[in-house]
């Protein structure tokens, strides 16, 4: 596409704006992770799908590089870069509303997913199976196939995605608001698919959502086109201590784990309104712990729960302290911390991985080794290892663009720290235990018997580089699988231009 030359300042767009030196622009400048800061000319604050349009035309008219942050919970530098232009951040539109005409809930790409929770409960008694983080928005949430506590027995959130509305732009530089549906003679479904699991920031910029599940029928009332949340939940947390940990009872606790999970999660399981996670932190914290919410709606909810705590710790020797065991409100335990957190003060390095079965015996002795290193004191490291599968698992891999639909565990590999002189020696371990759990298979969870690939929500930049990633298997396989050549082919009808890129976009075909 060719690029104009630059035109003068007051041919912006008619849009709220933030420049340089408003004293607005130091928060607009940088998301989450404080290791990326941007400094762009403007920062867009768009409160209309118009002034999207407005905004991303000004910018491809000018030839200045984009990028769109709804939440700012991007793990990597795909948002806020050195040579970033013009940032559009959606959190303006932020509606959560009934859309009559569509028989669809339509959220606002800006809208934080504790926002969508409360308005869909409180107004018409649904909700969505989203993420526990409740300021994650649904901008960046809902197109990498965002999963959470009610996944388990209502799917994924964009298993649920009815529609969606993205600013594209075309060949000849026009930007133009396009809706995409899953109906089937709709002509632009392929641009609907590629948003249920493709990822953000690779086609154009999101501004509405309509959700409406698959079940339900047309001319249903808006309390049956959604699923209904539990009632209530019961809440559960235990923690074994260090001090009483060995190495056979730390194998055993993963084994049984990884092999509770492989039994129960098929889609029918009993075991659906069961959402865990067991959250492994190094020898120096003293401990590590499990969290667990489980539908109480059913007659005999909490002996499943017993029965599943029972077999995670068969056989390990000694017995975990119950921290937290109670019966919430469902919307209060949404809330819970005990599944959630979020820091906007830290800087942080994330990875993921996703498993079809329970660990290997190479992964459980690399997994003990590295975290009973006392040499590495870092309190805030943790690997979370959620449980996954059951409803999300009903469905085929090219149903949707999120192929992963037979794992059974799905890991968060996460460190935070403040100081930037600590970056190499924070990201180096991190790094060196990824690798030496999946050692086997060229330091990366291979999709192959035992492992799935990677979550393209918790993006790695490490999976682009050959030293980091020696498995001849590249990132965008681990993330889409057999997928990619269908994302690139959307990606060549609606930004042909490659407008919408960063460092692990979709590549034009």
């Amino acid at each position: 596409m060719t690029t104009p030359s630059p035109r003068p300042e007051h041919d912006a767009p008619a849009v709220p704006t933030v420049r340089r030196g408003d004293l607005r622009y130091p928060g607009l400048t940088r998301g989450q992770n404080q290791r990326w800061v941007s400094r762009p000319d403007h920062v867009h604050l768009p409160t209309t799908t118009g002034e999207v349009v407005a905004a991303v035309g000004h910018a491809v008219r000018n030839g200045s590089r984009l990028t769109v942050r709804s939440g700012g919970h991007c793990y990597e530098e795909f948002v806020d870069r050195p040579d970033v232009d013009v940032i559009v951040d959606m959190t303006q539109m932020n509606a959560v509303t009934y859309d009559e005409d569509r028989e669809a809930f339509m959220v606002e790409a800006g809208a934080s997913l504790g926002d969508v929770y409360d308005t869909l409960l409180k107004r018409w008694g649904v909700t969505l199976p989203g993420g526990s983080c409740y300021p994650v928005c649904a901008g960046g949430h809902v197109p990498g196939g965002g999963y959470g506590a009610l996944s388990r027995e209502h799917g994924l959130i964009s298993d649920h995605l009815h529609g969606v509305e993205v600013v594209v732009v075309d060949g000849d530089g026009t930007a133009r608001p396009v809706v995409a549906t899953r109906e089937e003679d709709d002509p632009n479904r392929e641009l609907w698919w590629a948003h249920t699991g493709g990822g953000g920031g690779n086609f154009g910029v999101v501004t509405r959502y309509w959700f409406r599940s698959p079940r339900a029928e047309s001319g249903c009332t808006p309390d049956a086109a959604l699923p209904a949340p539990p009632a209530s939940v019961w809440i559960h947390r235990s923690e074994w201590s260090w001090d009483d940990m060995t190495r056979e009872r730390f194998g055993a606790l993963l084994r049984n784990y990884g092999s509770w999970l492989e039994e129960n999660s098929f889609p029918e399981s009993p075991y659906t309104g069961l959402f865990a996670r067991l959250e492994l932190a190094p020898q120096p914290v003293g401990s590590f712990h499990l969290v667990v919410q489980m539908d109480a709606d059913r007659p005999d909810a909490e002996r499943l729960l017993d029965d599943f705590r029972a077999a995670v710790n068969e056989g390990v020797g000694v017995e975990p302290t119950v921290t937290e065991h109670r019966k919430l409100p469902w919307l209060h335990a949404a809330g819970w911390r005990g599944m959630w957190f979020s820091s906007p003060t830290e800087r942080y390095k994330y990875k993921s991985s996703y498993h079809r079965r329970g660990f290997t015996e190479s992964q459980i002795d690399a997994f003990y080794t590295r975290l009973t290193d006392t040499e590495y004191d870092q309190p805030p490291f943790a690997v979370s290892i959620a449980s996954f599968g059951g409803r999300v698992n009903a469905l085929e891999p090219a149903d949707t663009a999120n192929p992963h639909r037979d794992s059974v565990m799905l890991l968060l590999w996460g460190t935070t720290w403040n100081d930037p002189a600590e970056d190499d020696t924070h990201l180096r371990w991190h790094q060196e235990f990824y690798r030496a759990v999946y050692a086997d298979t060229g330091g990366v969870p291979v999709p192959n018997r035992d492992t799935d690939g990677c979550f393209v929500n918790y993006c790695d930049i490490d999976l682009n580089d050959p030293e980091l990633n020696t498995s001849g298997v590249p990132w965008y396989r681990l993330y889409y699988k057999e997928n990619y050549r269908r994302l690139q082919e959307a990606k060549g009808t609606w930004d042909p231009g490659d407008v919408f890129h960063h460092g692990q976009s979709v590549a034009l075909p």
